[in-house]
C-alpha cells in the first residue's frame, strides 16, 4: 500500500511529500513540552512552593525593625536628665552616585559641609562601587537631615533613628552615662537600666526592590513597646551646684581630680554624685579614661582620719570608755612592734572627745589596742567596708578589708585611723549614715523612694549622739575641720589626709585630702563626702582643701531642701586650724 501525501501548494519547495509520522512526532513533541511545563509549574506552585517562596523572600523580602522609643531618665523632681530625639542617619549605594557629574560634585560638597565632614572622607566612603550599602554618617540633627534631603542626590538616602540628649551635660555625666550609636547603654544609669529603658522593638515584613525601596508590606506589623522612664533620687539643682563647687576647687588648687557625694541622711538616697575631670555625654570626641572614671564609685583609697569616729564609736559602744575618759598621748608618738606612730603635736592628756577634735593618731591607737581585732573587723564590715555596695551602679567597688586573723599589732593600730584598708568615697559617705540614724547604717539608693529606710543596728542611739557631738567639735573652733562650718546650720564631720600609694610604697609629696560629715548636727538631713586628689596650691590637708567644698554644698543643699537654720548666722573659726597627721 503506497503512502499518502498531501499537496500543500503548487510551490516546488513546499510540494514535497511529507510522511505522516513526522507530523505526529511534532505534535507529540509539543504535547510533551506542555506536559513538562505543566509538571514544572506543578512542582513550583505545589510541591516545591515552600522552597521557592523562601528563595524569593531571601532576595526581596526584608524584616524591618521598628525601633522603640528609649525611656527618659528623670531627676527626683521630674526634670529630664536624658531623653531621645529624632535623628537622621545618612547612607548610600556607591555605584548609584555619579561622582563624575559636575552637578553631583557640587552637591557632594554641600553634603560634606552639612555633615561637617571633609570632602575627601566623604569621597572615600563612596569610592568602593562594588558595595550596595555604606553608612556615611549617623545620628545627625533632624534639621540637618531635612537639608540633606533637599539636595536630592541619587544614591544618597537617610534613615530615621533616635539619639540621646543630656540637658545637664557634664555635671551629671557620671550618673547618667551614655549610649552608643545603636542606642545601647554603655555607662552609668544608661547601662544599669538598659533593659528597662530600651523597651522592645517592633517589626514589619516588606518587599523591597534592588534600590532598597519598599514595594509593599506583607504579614502583620508588630508595634514597638517603648521603654520605661527611670526616676532617680538625684536632685539636678544640688547636682549642678556640687559639681560646680568641686570643679572650681580642683582648678583653683591645681589638683589632679576630685569627687563629691551627697546623701539624704534619712533615706539613703543619692542627691548628688559628681567628679572632675568629667565629659559631655552628648559629645564624646577625644574622650579619655581620666574623664570617664567615676572616681567616687570606682577609685579606692585609704580613708585616713575619717575612720577615727568609727573606731571611737566602737570603744564608746562597748563601754570601755566614755566621752570624758582621759587618754594620755604624751609625748606625741607611740611605738608598736618597732613602728612609730606620731601626731603633729604633743597634745598631752586628751579626753576621748579631744582625740576626735585634735585628730590624734596616738590617742586613737591607744583606744584601738585595748579592743579585740575581731570586734574592730566586725564593726568596719557592718558599716560597709570590704563589702560591695548594694546599689544599682556599674563599677561600684568593694574596697579592701583583710580578715582580722591576719592583722599584726601595728596593722590593727594603723587601721584604727584609716591606713591598711581601702574604700571608695561613696562607701565613706554611706558608712556615716550610722551616726545620722541613731546607730543604724542604712542602704543607699540611686532611685527615688518614698519608703523609709530600714537600717542595720551597729551602735546604740546614745553612742551615735555622742559621736555626732564629737564630729561637731572636730568641725568647730580648735578642730581640724573648722572650714566646714556653714552660715546658719550646725555641722559635724571629720577631715582626712593620706599619702598616696604608688605600688607598695607611699609617694613623696602626693596626698589625698577629704572631708566627710553631716548637717544639721542634732537631726542630720544630709551627709556630704568630698575628696580632693593631689592639691598642689595651698595645703593638702583635708580640713583645708576639702572642707570648704563641704561647707558650700551643705549650705546650698539644705536651703534647697527647705531645712530651717538651727544656729547663729556667723560660724566661729580660729586663725590656725589644727592639722591632722598623715602617715
Amino acid at each position: 500500500m503506497s503512502s499518502r501525501s498531501v499537496n500543500y501548494t503548487s510551490s516546488p519547495l513546499l510540494a514535497s511529500k511529507t510522511p505522516v509520522w513526522r507530523s505526529k512526532f511534532i505534535v507529540a513533541a509539543v504535547a510533551l513540552g506542555f506536559v513538562a511545563l505543566a509538571g514544572r509549574a506543578a512542582y513550583v506552585q505545589v510541591f516545591g512552593n515552600d522552597f521557592f517562596q523562601r528563595q524569593g523572600e531571601v532576595r526581596f523580602a526584608r524584616t524591618l525593625e521598628l525601633p522603640a522609643n528609649r525611656g527618659r531618665i528623670l531627676d527626683r523632681n521630674g526634670l529630664i536628665l536624658a531623653s531621645s530625639v529624632p535623628a537622621a542617619s545618612i547612607w548610600a549605594i556607591p555605584e548609584d552616585v555619579d561622582q563624575d557629574s559636575p552637578e553631583i560634585q557640587a552637591k557632594l560638597k554641600k553634603l560634606a559641609k552639612l555633615m561637617d565632614m571633609p570632602l575627601p572622607a566623604l569621597k572615600a566612603k563612596l569610592a568602593d562601587e562594588d558595595k550596595s550599602f555604606v553608612w556615611i554618617k549617623r545620628q545627625l540633627d533632624w534639621g540637618v537631615g531635612q537639608e540633606i534631603a533637599k539636595l536630592d542626590i541619587k544614591g544618597i538616602y537617610q534613615r530615621k533613628e533616635y539619639k540621646r540628649e543630656y540637658p545637664e551635660s557634664e555635671s551629671a555625666a557620671h550618673i547618667v552615662g551614655f549610649t552608643n550609636v545603636e542606642d545601647h547603654g554603655q555607662e552609668g544609669m544608661e547601662l544599669a537600666f538598659d533593659k528597662e529603658l530600651a523597651g522592645k522593638p517592633g517589626s514589619r515584613r516588606v518587599i523591597k526592590d534592588r534600590l532598597g525601596r519598599i514595594v509593599e508590606g506583607v504579614g502583620v506589623e508588630v508595634p514597638p513597646v517603648d521603654g520605661k522612664d527611670i526616676q532617680l533620687s538625684v536632685d539636678s539643682k544640688v547636682q549642678f551646684f556640687a559639681y560646680q563647687k568641686l570643679r572650681d576647687t580642683v582648678i583653683a588648687k591645681k589638683a589632679k581630680a576630685g569627687s563629691v557625694v551627697v546623701l539624704d541622711a534619712h533615706t539613703g538616697e543619692v542627691l548628688a554624685l559628681a567628679n572632675y575631670p568629667t565629659y559631655d555625654p552628648g559629645n564624646r570626641k577625644n574622650l579619655t579614661g581620666e574623664q570617664l572614671r567615676n572616681r567616687a564609685m570606682t577609685d579606692v583609697f585609704e580613708p585616713g582620719s575619717t575612720m577615727k569616729p568609727i573606731t571611737i564609736g566602737l570603744a564608746l559602744n562597748s563601754g570601755r570608755v566614755r566621752p570624758e575618759t582621759t587618754v594620755d598621748t604624751t609625748p606625741g608618738r607611740i611605738t608598736i612592734t618597732g613602728s612609730t606612730i606620731s601626731d603633729t603635736h604633743n597634745y598631752g592628756a586628751l579626753t576621748v572627745e579631744g582625740v576626735i577634735q585634735k585628730s590624734s593618731n596616738v590617742g586613737t591607737t591607744k583606744l584601738a589596742m585595748n579592743m579585740p581585732a575581731r570586734e574592730m573587723w566586725e564593726t568596719y564590715s557592718a558599716v560597709g567596708f570590704g563589702q560591695k555596695p548594694q546599689i544599682t551602679f556599674p563599677g561600684a567597688v568593694t574596697g579592701r578589708l583583710r580578715p582580722y586573723k591576719s592583722w599584726r599589732p601595728v596593722e590593727q593600730a594603723t587601721m584604727s585611723y584609716g591606713y591598711g584598708l581601702s574604700a571608695s568615697l561613696f562607701q565613706m559617705a554611706r558608712a556615716y549614715t550610722v551616726f545620722s540614724n541613731d546607730g543604724k547604717v542604712i542602704p543607699a539608693t540611686i532611685l527615688k523612694t518614698t519608703e523609709p529606710a530600714v537600717g542595720v543596728p551597729v551602735f546604740t542611739p546614745k553612742t551615735a549622739h555622742q559621736v555626732r557631738k564629737m564630729l561637731q567639735m572636730a568641725a568647730g573652733p580648735g578642730g581640724t575641720g573648722q572650714l566646714a562650718q556653714t552660715i546658719g546650720y550646725s555641722v559635724g564631720g571629720k577631715s582626712g589626709t593620706a599619702r598616696k600609694q604608688v605600688g607598695k610604697t607611699y609617694a613623696i609629696g602626693k596626698y589625698r585630702g577629704w572631708f566627710t560629715g553631716m548637717a544639721p548636727i542634732e537631726n542630720p538631713r544630709v551627709i556630704v563626702a568630698v575628696m580632693i586628689d593631689e592639691p598642689t596650691v595651698g595645703s593638702a590637708y583635708g580640713g583645708i582643701s576639702a572642707a570648704p567644698v563641704f561647707s558650700e554644698v551643705v549650705q546650698q543643699t539644705l536651703r534647697m531642701m527647705g531645712v530651717p537654720p538651727d544656729m547663729a548666722v556667723r560660724p566661729q573659726i580660729v586663725s590656725n586650724p589644727v592639722e591632722e597627721q598623715p602617715l
